[in-house]
């Protein structure tokens, strides 16, 4: 597994210099300043010269230091690429989105990411993965931005700031500290939900292929005659569900830090083009009313044997990108890129994030970074009242009025009577163990449970003694015996340490 991409004849990901050396015929053109002055060979040397008279070197010079925009805070090591989403069946009666009509080809791009990792770390490092998709849609561009677990961490989008940092460094030793992450995960046992799958084999994928992804929020859709439903996002890799066991995943770290992204890079460069099923969990009005639980709760799945999946469609991705930095790394999602008939999702922290992530482009990206090529809308042209600002700006939309409204014939909004509302809910506290404790009880096999706890105790091992009985003490919350074998670990690893010392 290790090796299979090093191995083969075909490989893109090694040899994309000598592809493109051999797709072209001698040097493709006059080498210019970035003005595009033609460059004489001398002023490729310095040596004995004037330095601030070679173009060629202050070009370059002042040009490398600004190379880098400021990383993202989370997901900020990830492999994206391109293809098409195609819906197989017609769901016109639950939500009236023309990327859903029954036979539509939608163009799309993808990025996956590891959530806490920086630019830097390693693809099989035991994290979250995010899981992202943008539809080029004709009505503009739809952005769900999900994860590779079917529920998040938090119900209450306050705690994001404290979630991230406590899983970024130590401000004062700048190192990963774990009793900052057990500090907040049983300051807030919502999160051990999620955090049970990151602990299982689930927690590292084999690859981004065999990676599956979900929307985890309920979205609110509308049909052509106004009528809600709400829906979560299923896509399931066609390859099937492969993961990656602890000692494995740290081997490959020793010398692949780019497992995931070569492996995709390289099955798509060689025509074997992953792709993903689409399937939708589908509730009524009525469902919501009389569900025993927050449907909207993030932290939570909906049970498919209440709520089963029903078919949509499949996307495929068929083409990697020609230049990383321009279309995966100045890419930018937010949730509250959405199209007619699909509303968005009316719980807390979907709102939180309509803003988080809008505010994380403009710092990254600048003020017009939806003027960015891979971010501008495919299928029509965009006609905003923003102009000015830093670049890029593809023409500031020329002589156009840029105030609204106007007299002068300037854009104006459509009418739509049927366009429809975000429902209004409340939300109590979250309170997962139960679905914590189906996870443990029915969805993990015996050996599966024991890597589980194997993984917990790796990392709460190094926690101080009170949050290591924090931790036992919601184990025992989730199920008893989950509670006895971390303990029991714990205390085996304490004897084993203390053995060793003498």
């Amino acid at each position: 597994m290790a090796t299979r991409a090093a191995d083969e004849d075909d490989n893109p990901a090694v040899d994309q210099l000598v592809l493109f050396k051999n797709r072209t015929e001698g040097p493709i053109a006059i080498m210019t300043t970035a003005a595009g002055a033609p460059i004489e060979n001398q002023t490729t040397i310095t040596l004995n010269k004037r330095l601030l008279f070679n173009e060629f070197l202050m070009d370059s010079l002042t040009h490398v230091a600004r190379e880098r925009i400021p990383e993202r805070l989370v997901h900020a090591k990830g492999a994206g690429a391109f293809g098409y989403f195609e819906v197989t069946h017609d769901i016109s009666d639950i939500c009236r989105a023309k990327l859903f009509k029954m036979g539509e080809k939608t163009p799309i791009v993808a990025r996956f990411s590891l959530v806490v990792s920086e630019h830097g770390g390693s693809d099989t490092q035991r994290d979250i993965r995010g899981f992202a998709l943008k539809f080029y849609t004709e009505d503009g561009n739809f952005d769900i931005i999900g994860f590779n677990t079917p529920m998040f961490a938090f119900k209450d989008p306050i705690l994001f700031p404290t979630f991230v940092r406590s899983q970024k460094r130590n401000p004062a030793t700048d190192l990963h500290d774990p009793n900052m992450l057990w500090d907040y995960l049983t300051t807030n046992p919502e999160s051990f939900n999620l955090f049970l799958l990151y602990f299982s084999d689930r927690g590292i994928p084999d690859g981004y292929r065999h990676m599956p992804g979900f929307g985890i929020h309920t979205y609110q859709v509308v049909n052509n005659r106004s009528e809600n439903h709400f829906i979560r996002f299923h896509f399931l890799p066609d390859a099937g569900i492969k993961n990656i066991f602890s000692e494995e995943a740290r081997r490959l770290a020793g010398f692949d830090t780019d497992y995931s992204t070569r492996d995709l890079y390289n099955a798509i460069g060689t025509g074997n083009f992953p792709s993903w099923t689409a399937s939708i969990q589908v509730l009524t009005e009525s469902d919501i009313k009389n569900a025993s639980f927050d449907v909207f709760d993030v932290t939570k799945v909906l049970p498919q044997d209440k709520y089963p999946l029903k078919p949509l469609g499949r996307f495929v991705l068929n083409s990697n990108p020609v230049n990383y930095f321009a279309e995966i790394e100045q890419l930018a999602f937010n949730p509250a890129n959405l199209v007619d008939g699909i509303l968005g999702g009316p719980d807390k922290v979907f709102e939180a994030r309509r803003l988080a992530y809008r505010d994380a482009q403009y710092y990254r990206l600048g003020g017009n970074f939806l003027g960015i090529p891979v971010n501008c809308p495919l299928r029509h042209r965009a006609y905003p009242y923003n102009r000015d600002g830093v670049p890029p700006l593809n023409g500031n939309l020329g002589d156009i009025p840029n105030y609204y409204p106007n007299s002068f014939n300037g854009p104006v909004p459509y009418v739509d009577n049927n366009v429809g509302e975000v429902i209004e809910i409340y939300q109590d506290k979250a309170n997962n163990y139960d679905q914590s404790r189906e996870l443990y009880v029915n969805e993990l096999d015996a050996e599966e449970k024991k890597r589980l706890v194997e993984n917990i105790v790796y990392s709460l091992e190094n926690a101080t003694k009170f949050l290591q009985e924090r931790a036992i003490k919601i184990f025992k919350r989730i199920h008893p015996d989950l509670s006895a074998r971390v303990k029991q670990a714990l205390r085996n690893t304490t004897v084993n340490c203390q053995c060793g010392d003498n």
